[in-house]
C-alpha cells in the first residue's frame, strides 16, 4: 500500500499521526478488511481501536450492511447472552416478548466486540460456535439460526496470560486471533501527541470561537514526554481543559506542567526498562510494577533507618548525621529534636529518639561520650507484598470514597463495573 493511500485513509477516518506503527497498522486494517477473516484488534484503553474496526468495516464488501460495536465488559453477566444471540417470550424472569439479539440483527454486516476479554467463559463458547459455523441458539429455544457476520474483536489486556488462568478458552483465542492488530499507545507515538494536542485545541476554538491554545518549544517538549496512560482520551480532556481555563493562549512548560499529573510525568517508567517478553517488568503488568517499586521504596527507607540507629549505638554519631542529612527525604518526621545538625520538618510518624530523657544527642562539634546511648527500638517489619491484599485496599477506599456506589468506584479503579463485581466475589466482599 502507497504512502498516498494511507494518507487517505487517514483523512476519511479523521486519524491524525505519523508514526511507523500507526501506519503499519492501518495498512495491515485495510489489507484484510476485503477478507471476511476475524479480526483482533489489541492495545491500551483509548489508544483508539474502535477506529480501526470502521476501516475495516467500511472498505470491505459488507460497508452496505449494518456495523454495531458492543463492549463486552459493560453488559452484565446474566444478559449478555440475550443481548448477543436473543431470546425467546417467557425464556427468564421479564422476557414478556421475543428479542432479536445483535448477531441476528447485524445479519451481513460487521460486529466489533470490545473488551472481549470480559466475555463470560459460556458465552465464549456460544460465540466460537457463530465463528465455526455461523451457527446460535436463542436463550430459551432449542431452534439453530444461522448467521452472516464478519466478527472484529478488540481488547486491552493479555489474552494469552488470561488463556494460562483459564479465564479465557484458548480455543476461541486462536479463532479471533486470525489476523492480529497491534495499536500503538500514543506514548509510543513521538510526535504525534503535539499533532492530536493542535487538532484538539483547533476543534475547540472553532466550536466556542476563542483563540486556539499555542505552546512554546519547551512546553512541546514536556508534552511529548508525558506518558499519557489514559492515551488519546487523555490528551483530549487535557486539551480541553487547557482551552477552557487559560486567560493566556500560549503557555510555557511551567504552566502547561499544572495540567500534568506530577506522579504520572515522573520519569519513573524508564526505570522500569521493557516489559516484554524478555525484560526485567517481563510477567508483571504497569500496576504491578509501581506497586512493586513502591513497596521497593518503603523496604530502603526502613533499612536506611536501621543503619542510621546502629552507627548511632556503635558511636559514630557523624556518620549518622552525615547520613541523615543526604537522605532527609525518605523520614517522613525529619529530626527528632534540636542541635544536631539537621533541619528537616517536624517530627509526625518516625523518630529517632524518644521526646524526654537520656538520648542520643549529636552535637555540631563532637560528641559526648558520656552520655549514654539509649537502644530505640524500631520497626523492621516489611509491609506485606501480596498485590491481591493491595487490590483489595484500593476496592474498599474506593468503595468507601464513593458511598458504596460500585459505578462510581469501579470508574475510579479504571476497570470496568463487570469486573469489580467479580473482584468484590473473588474477595468476599459482595456484602460491602
Amino acid at each position: 500500500m502507497t504512502t498516498q493511500e494511507i494518507q487517505s485513509i487517514k483523512q476519511r477516518f479523521g486519524i491524525i499521526g505519523n508514526a511507523p506503527a500507526l501506519n503499519y497498522a492501518i495498512q495491515v486494517a485495510a489489507q484484510v478488511a476485503p477478507t471476511d477473516m476475524t479480526v483482533l484488534i489489541t492495545g491500551e484503553s483509548g489508544s483508539g481501536k474502535e477506529s480501526f474496526s470502521k476501516i475495516i468495516h467500511a472498505l470491505s464488501p459488507r460497508k452496505h450492511g449494518q456495523f454495531i460495536a458492543i463492549n463486552c465488559g459493560a453488559i452484565p453477566e446474566g444478559t449478555i447472552d440475550s443481548e448477543l444471540f436473543g431470546h425467546e417470550k417467557g425464556s427468564f424472569t421479564g422476557a414478556n416478548e421475543a428479542r432479536k439479539g445483535y448477531f441476528e440483527v447485524t445479519n451481513g454486516g460487521t460486529i466489533f466486540l470490545d473488551e472481549i476479554g470480559e466475555m463470560p467463559l459460556g458465552t465464549q463458547a456460544r460465540l466460537l460456535r457463530v465463528l465455526e459455523n455461523g451457527e446460535f441458539i436463542r436463550v430459551g429455544s432449542s431452534k439453530v439460526q444461522k448467521t452472516d457476520v464478519r466478527v472484529v474483536a478488540a481488547t486491552n489486556v493479555n489474552l494469552l496470560e488470561n488463556v494460562r488462568n483459564g479465564r479465557f478458552r484458548e480455543d476461541l483465542y486462536y479463532r479471533l486471533s486470525t489476523v492480529p492488530i497491534t495499536v500503538p499507545a500514543l506514548r509510543e507515538r513521538g510526535e504525534d501527541i503535539y499533532l492530536l494536542f493542535r487538532k484538539f485545541t483547533a476543534d475547540f476554538s472553532e466550536k466556542h470561537r476563542v483563540k486556539p491554545i499555542s505552546l512554546t518549544p519547551d512546553a512541546v517538549q514536556l508534552l511529548t514526554r508525558f506518558r499519557f496512560p489514559g492515551n488519546i482520551r487523555q490528551l483530549k480532556n487535557i486539551a480541553e481543559q487547557i482551552s477552557v481555563l487559560e486567560m493566556e493562549r500560549e503557555l510555557d512548560a511551567r504552566q502547561l506542567a499544572k495540567y500534568l499529573p506530577a506522579a504520572q510525568a515522573s520519569q519513573l517508567p524508564m526505570l522500569l526498562g521493557p516489559t516484554g517478553a524478555d525484560g526485567p517488568g517481563a510477567g508483571y503488568s504497569e500496576r504491578d510494577l509501581m506497586y512493586k517499586i513502591l513497596f521497593d521504596m518503603r523496604r530502603d527507607m526502613t533499612d536506611l533507618k536501621k543503619l542510621v540507629l546502629e552507627l548511632a549505638a556503635g558511636q559514630r554519631p557523624h556518620e549518622a548525621q552525615e547520613l541523615l542529612r543526604q537522605n532527609s527525604h525518605l523520614f517522613a518526621g525529619g529530626a527528632a529534636g534540636a542541635g544536631n545538625g539537621f533541619e528537616g520538618p517536624p517530627a509526625t510518624e518516625y523518630f529517632l529518639g524518644p521526646p524526654a530523657g537520656p538520648a542520643l544527642q549529636v552535637e555540631a562539634d563532637g560528641y559526648d561520650e558520656a552520655q549514654p546511648v539509649e537502644d530505640i527500638p524500631h520497626e523492621t517489619e516489611e509491609e506485606t507484598l501480596s498485590l491481591d491484599v493491595k487490590e483489595k485496599e484500593m476496592i474498599l477506599k474506593a468503595l468507601r470514597k464513593h458511598h458504596n456506589k460500585r459505578k462510581y468506584a469501579a470508574h475510579d479503579l479504571g476497570i470496568s463495573e463487570r469486573t469489580l463485581y467479580r473482584k468484590l466475589k473473588q474477595y468476599d466482599l459482595e456484602q460491602v
